[in-house]
């Protein structure tokens, strides 16, 4: 096995096969990220969601997307021009991966792409002391998607890592991560399917006293139609959003969608409407 890839690889905690996913999964994550640095894609583009917060500021859960907003709306944005450079890097370490487009059956400002390949033959590569041989294990899946329309008021910074190789990373700043998570739980269609993920990283920004950006709460909420232009917008009305919010969700379904994604099972047994109303109380504004 490649040197470098070993030593990525040995940070984690295997214990079982859903181990091995979750690692191959972000280990390979992380090799995109240097790819697409080494591409010139942070100059046009920045890195948000679960996965930018898993990697520069240690959330404590993995994640399965990488999600990339332009710095600018750009139309004519195509992701495809990044694939040859994604599918270089990822098999210079041995993974048989391919990427594709995904096709748009309507207008959309998300453009999307899978990576993916068999899981079953990256594991007995990879962990060759793994005796399964699970036929029926479903394939390594990596979604990147570009928002090629943002909002306006995301704040940057760039962060830096050192494996693969060294390379920096351009992506949301805390405040404006926090906002992207606030709007997803506030406009997410929570009916068709309940992503505790997203109660699970509101949690760690709030133990992180980390403060919104509300002037991209407020963009995103107009965007989705939420709220108009005109509309009266401040901390105690987002509060208030939120607080509405967290009376719908059935909690016995976010537990089970988070519950592959972390270590620690019953850091669960505390969700319900009364907990994550009275800690929201304390949300504040950058």
């Amino acid at each position: 096995m490649n040197n470098i890839l070993k030593n990525m690889l040995e940070k984690y905690e295997i214990k079982n096969t859903n181990d091995e996913i979750n690692a191959l999964k972000e280990v390979i994550q992380e090799i995109v990220l240097n790819a697409l640095s080494r591409a010139g894609f942070f100059n046009e583009a920045a890195f948000y969601g679960g996965t930018a917060l898993r990697i520069f500021y240690g959330l404590d859960r993995f994640s399965e997307d990488l999600d990339f907003a332009l710095l600018k709306p750009n139309k004519d944005f195509d992701i495809s021009k990044y694939f040859k450079y994604i599918e270089n890097e990822v098999k210079s370490y041995g993974f048989n991966l391919t990427i594709e487009s995904k096709e748009k059956n309507f207008d959309s400002n998300i453009q999307s792409a899978f990576l993916k390949g068999d899981t079953l033959n990256h594991i007995l590569t990879f962990f060759p002391d793994d005796l399964t041989n699970d036929k029926m294990l479903k394939n390594i899946k990596i979604k990147l998607e570009v928002d090629i329309n943002p909002p306006s008021g995301a704040n940057y910074e760039f962060k830096y890592k050192l494996l693969p190789y060294p390379h920096q990373v351009r992506l949301y700043d805390k405040s404006s991560l926090f906002a992207g998570k606030i709007h997803a739980i506030l406009c997410r269609n929570w009916s068709s399917r309940t992503k505790g993920r997203d109660l699970y990283d509101f949690i760690f920004y709030m133990a992180q006293e980390a403060k919104v950006n509300l002037t991209l709460v407020k963009e995103k909420l107009i965007e989705s139609g939420k709220i108009t232009r005109d509309s009266e917008f401040n901390i105690n009305i987002l509060i208030n959003m939120l607080t509405e919010k967290f009376k719908e969700i059935n909690y016995s379904n976010a537990k089970e969608d988070v519950k592959p994604f972390i270590k620690d099972v019953q850091t669960l047994d505390l969700w319900n409407e009364n907990f994550f109303i009275d800690i929201t109380k304390n949300l504040k504004a950058e």
